[in-house]
């Protein structure tokens, strides 16, 4: 899952719920395929330095974010980085190493057979190779998306899914009472 994609889409389109990304990745799952583990992919924000309130507030919502998934089991934490690129007065920060990690992963875990099926969280088309590899191999890609995504994502994997509100709501963290 490329945690940066997913929680756009639920910043965009379900208001930032509080979702348990272990029920999550086993509702995708959909008691069909053992969980081997899941992956996620993202950086850590931005630091100036020194770093201004706000930066260390975001760094520090990110680290105990991955804290926590670093503490479900089956859960692994793959960390890229953020690049800060200044054009002029426009400040554009881009991940570095995200892609290249899941897909990595991905081929490497399909060859070696560790894995008969994948499923991502994706919207881009930079996972195709990686996509086309693993099925070469004889692993079954589905992916889980949001609109809009590339067609040529969606032509490569075997099957795909739209994230839906009732997958969203089957996956919220619940209230201790």
């Amino acid at each position: 899952m490329i945690y940066g994609y997913f929680s756009k889409i639920l910043k965009k389109y379900f208001g930032e719920p509080d979702i348990d990304y272990e029920k999550f990745s086993d509702l995708l799952c959909k008691n069909e395929y053992k969980r081997l583990r899941t992956y996620v992919y993202d950086c850590m924000p931005y630091q100036s330095n020194p770093p201004t309130p706000e930066e260390k507030e975001r760094y520090q919502k990110m680290d105990k974010f991955v804290s926590t998934i670093k503490s479900l089991p089956r859960f692994e934490f793959r960390k890229g980085r953020l690049q800060k690129i200044v054009a002029g007065s426009k400040v554009i920060f881009k991940q570095k190493m995200v892609d290249v990690l899941l897909s990595v992963d991905l081929v490497r875990l399909s060859w070696s057979k560790q894995i008969q099926a994948a499923i991502l969280v994706a919207g881009d088309s930079d996972y195709v190779p990686a996509v086309e590899a693993a099925r070469d191999a004889g692993v079954l890609v589905i992916l889980y998306y949001k609109k809009p995504v590339h067609n040529e994502l969606l032509e490569a994997v075997d099957e795909h899914y739209e994230i839906t509100d009732g997958l969203i709501k089957n996956s919220l963290r619940k209230l201790k009472e």
